[in-house]
C-alpha cells in the first residue's frame, strides 16, 4: 500500500475526519456514518448522497459556507485536494513577488476560475482562506446559475465571487478577461476524458474499488458516479492534453493581463508536450509543483510571461 502524501502544511484537513464535530454541523450527515473494519468512523464513498452531505459539512464548519447545493448528477469534488491547490497558488504569488501571505491575503488580489463547477469549490475556499476576489467561469448556464445561488445565499461573498457564464463553448479566456482587467493567478482542472465512453468506463473502475472496500456501496453496474459530472467538466475533445494546450495558446493573447496561468495535470504523461507548447508560446518562466493528497500525487503546471516576477 502506498504510503499517504501529506496535504499543505496549511491545510485544515489533516488525519481523519472528526465525524462527531461534522454531524454537528451538518445533522444530516449522522445516518450515513459507518464504522470500517478497522473501527473507524466513515461514510460509504459510493453513496453520492453521502458524499454531497460530508462536502456540505466540512463547507460549513471549515470555511462559514452556511448554504451549499449541488445538482444531482453534477460534480462533487474532493475538498481537501481543492483546498491544497489554493495554498499552492498562495505560496507561488508570495514568492514569485516577495510579498508575504498576510499582504496578497485581500480582496487586492484578482484570481479567475475556468470551470468553476456548480459547487463553485476554488471561489469559495480562495474567498475564504485568503480573501482573494474571483470571476468564476462555466460554459454550462446551471453551473453558473448555482454558483450565483451559493454566493447570494453566502454572507460576505457578494463582493469577491462573480460566476460568468462564458458563452463560447470553444474558448477560455477569449469573452472574459476584458482589456481592463488584470488578473494574478489562474486556476483550473481541465476535463480529462476524451469521450463520454472513457469517462464512463473509469467512472465504473472506480465505483468497483469502492465496493471491493466497504461491503455496503454500490454495484458498479448500477452506473452511479459518485462524485457526479456532467460532460463539460469530465470530458472534451482530446482530453487534458489538448484543453490545456488552448489554454495555453490562448494565453499569449492576455501575456499582460495576468501574471500566472495555471492548470492541474492529472495525467503526469502529458506534461513534456505541455512544456514544449510553454517554451514554443514564448513564456518567460514555468513550473511543476507537485501536491501530495492522500494516495496520490497532483501536479499543478504554472506559466508566466512577465520579465518582472522572481524566480521560483
Amino acid at each position: 500500500m502506498k504510503k499517504p502524501q501529506p496535504f499543505h502544511p496549511r491545510n485544515a484537513h489533516q488525519g481523519h475526519y472528526d465525524f462527531n464535530a461534522l454531524c454537528t454541523v451538518c445533522p444530516a450527515l449522522k445516518p450515513h456514518i459507518v464504522i470500517t473494519p478497522r473501527g473507524e468512523q466513515s461514510i460509504n464513498f459510493s453513496d453520492a448522497n453521502a458524499v454531497v452531505l460530508l462536502n456540505t459539512a466540512l463547507l460549513k464548519q471549515q470555511y462559514q459556507i452556511e448554504h451549499w447545493i449541488l445538482p444531482a448528477g453534477y460534480l462533487c469534488p474532493p475538498i481537501p485536494g481543492r483546498a491544497d491547490y489554493i495554498h499552492a497558488l498562495a505560496d507561488l504569488l508570495s514568492h514569485s513577488t516577495g510579498q508575504s501571505l498576510a499582504q496578497i491575503s485581500s480582496a487586492n488580489t484578482h484570481v479567475l476560475d475556468i470551470g468553476t463547477g456548480a459547487s463553485c469549490i476554488y471561489p469559495l475556499l480562495g474567498a475564504r482562506i485568503y480573501g482573494w476576489q474571483f470571476t468564476a467561469t462555466d460554459i454550462d448556464k446551471i453551473s453558473v446559475d448555482t454558483a450565483r445561488f451559493i454566493v447570494q445565499h453566502n454572507h460576505g461573498l457578494q463582493k469577491l465571487i462573480k460566476p460568468v457564464l462564458q458563452k463560447d463553448a470553444s474558448a477560455i479566456f477569449n469573452g472574459i478577461i476584458r482589456p481592463q482587467d488584470f488578473y494574478h493567478l489562474t486556476l483550473c482542472n481541465p476535463p480529462f476524458y476524451r469521450s463520454l465512453d472513457e469517462a464512463s468506463a473509469a467512472n465504473a473502475r472506480k465505483v468497483q474499488n469502492l465496493a471491493r472496500h466497504n461491503q455496503n456501496a454500490v454495484s458498479a453496474k448500477s452506473g452511479v458516479r459518485n462524485f457526479g459530472g456532467q460532460k463539460a467538466e469530465l470530458w472534451c475533445e482530446g482530453g487534458e492534453l489538448a484543453f490545456i494546450k488552448k489554454m495555453i495558446d490562448e494565453s499569449r493573447g492576455y501575456a499582460q493581463q495576468v501574471l500566472w496561468f495555471t492548470s492541474l495535470v492529472s495525467n503526469k504523461e502529458n506534461l513534456p508536450a505541455l512544456q514544449k507548447a510553454l517554451q514554443q508560446a514564448g513564456v518567460l518562466q514555468s513550473q511543476i509543483i507537485e501536491m501530495g493528497q492522500g494516495q496520490k500525487i497532483s501536479r499543478l503546471l504554472a506559466w508566466s510571461y512577465n520579465p518582472q516576477i522572481k524566480k521560483v
